[in-house]
């Protein structure tokens, strides 16, 4: 089976099993999204490629800890979500709370079954235009789901918190989101 034609964790087991010439192949797969991604997330400031070659350094370093039984898209994922974070908080200098309310009080997730396409073209549309003005928890979580288009599952496990806080945060960021584009309108 050409190397092409492998599954990621395929090709993350050949690297962990010594061919590390095959880490190029997710390189190549993952560096347009964690880019995207990195855009969305991050402000201006930071060097996004620097932060990505740091993703790509700790994963390559790492991937004997990858399960090759989970996605391996999750596991680069939160590999740069930590870097990105990181970066965030470099550049704030402000202490950040180890804590979440979110976490100490979840709430009912909604339904993934959002109110359809309509509702999806929206956000995005509303997403580009404001996305700066949002704190970085909401705004992760609306990038993740959509413009890298992953389910609440997928999203928890990136962010490491209850599927439930990855609902409140999808409904609390299109508020928020709402409230800013209101008020960029008056």
């Amino acid at each position: 089976m050409a190397l092409s034609e492998k599954t990621d964790e395929e090709i993350a087991t050949n690297v962990q099993q010594g061919d590390g010439e095959s880490f190029g192949v997710l390189v190549e797969r993952y560096e347009r999204k964690l880019t995207r991604y990195a855009r969305k997330f991050l402000s201006q400031g930071e060097d996004i490629q620097d932060l990505l070659q740091e993703v790509f350094i700790k994963s390559y370093v790492n991937i004997k800890s990858f399960d090759a039984n989970r996605k391996f898209s999750s596991w680069i994922y939160r590999i740069a979500h930590n870097e990105f974070v990181n970066a965030l908080k470099k550049k704030s200098r402000t202490p950040v709370l180890s804590f979440d309310l979110d976490v100490l009080f979840p709430h009912l997730a909604a339904p993934e079954t959002a109110d359809g396409e309509a509702e999806k073209k929206e956000v995005k549309h509303m997403l580009n235009r404001s996305l700066a003005k949002l704190p970085a928890r909401y705004r992760e979580t609306l990038v993740l789901h959509y413009f890298e288009e992953m389910g609440y599952e997928e999203i928890a496990e990136i962010m490491q918190v209850p599927m439930s806080t990855v609902g409140a945060r999808l409904r609390r960021g299109k508020l928020f989101l709402r409230k800013v584009i209101s008020q960029a309108e008056n």
